[in-house]
C-alpha cells in the first residue's frame, strides 16, 4: 500500500512539473528548434521536415571522437533514404571541444571526412542548455540526458522524439541501425 501511494505522489509531481514547464507547452516537435550552423547561419531543424534526425553532441578531443567516422558511415548508408545527422559540437564535458567553429569544421573534414550538417559549438546540459537539448532531455527523462560527448537523440519523420542512445552506443552498431531503419520505414511525415 505504501509503495502505491509513493508511486501516486511521484506521478502527481511529474504531472505538475510537466504542466508547469512553458517549454513543453510551446515546443511540440524537434522542428520547433533552430541551431546556429558551424558556418554561423541559422540551422532550423524544420528544414529537415519529413526526415529522420540523429542529433549528436560531439567533441574533437574525446576518447569517443572516432565515432565521427561511424556517424559519417551511417550518414552515407542512410542519407538517401531520409536520415539526417546533425553534429552538435559541445565543450560541456571535460573541455574537449575548445576550438573555434572554423577549427572544428576543419578537424571534422580532414580527420573524418564529415559531410553531415554541423551546428556551432553549443551548450547541451544544465540550465543554459540549448532549447532543443532541454526539450529532448524532457522527452528522454533523467537517464536520457547527455552525460558525456557523443550522446545521441533519434527524432522521427514527424519531428517527435523516438529514442536516445548513450555515448557508448556505436553509430553503426545494431541498436542504432535497427532504430534508424524502423524510423525510416515510418510513413508519417
Amino acid at each position: 500500500m505504501r509503495f502505491i501511494s509513493m508511486r501516486l505522489i511521484v506521478f502527481i509531481l511529474c504531472l505538475i512539473l510537466f504542466a508547469s514547464n512553458p517549454m513543453t507547452a510551446s515546443a511540440k516537435t524537434a522542428y520547433d528548434f533552430t541551431f546556429t550552423g558551424i558556418d554561423g547561419k541559422p540551422l532550423p531543424l524544420a528544414k529537415f521536415k519529413g526526415k529522420v534526425l540523429l542529433v549528436v553532441n560531439t567533441a574533437s578531443e574525446c576518447g569517443f571522437t572516432p565515432q565521427y567516422e561511424g556517424l559519417e558511415e551511417l550518414w552515407k548508408a542512410y542519407g538517401e533514404k531520409g536520415l539526417i545527422i546533425v553534429g552538435v559540437p559541445s565543450n560541456d564535458f571535460g573541455g574537449q571541444e575548445p576550438g573555434s567553429s572554423e577549427e572544428i569544421a576543419t578537424f571534422c573534414k580532414i580527420n573524418y571526412g564529415v559531410t553531415f550538417p554541423l551546428a556551432d559549438k553549443t551548450v547541451v546540459k544544465g540550465d543554459a542548455a540549448h532549447p532543443f537539448y532541454q526539450w529532448a532531455g524532457e522527452q528522454a527523462g533523467l537517464m536520457g540526458r547527455p552525460k558525456w560527448n557523443f550522446h545521441k537523440y533519434l527524432i522521427g519523420r514527424d519531428g517527435r522524439f523516438v529514442d536516445w542512445f548513450s555515448t557508448q552506443t556505436k553509430p553503426t552498431g545494431p541498436k542504432i541501425k535497427a532504430a534508424v531503419e524502423a524510423a525510416l520505414s515510418s510513413t508519417s511525415p
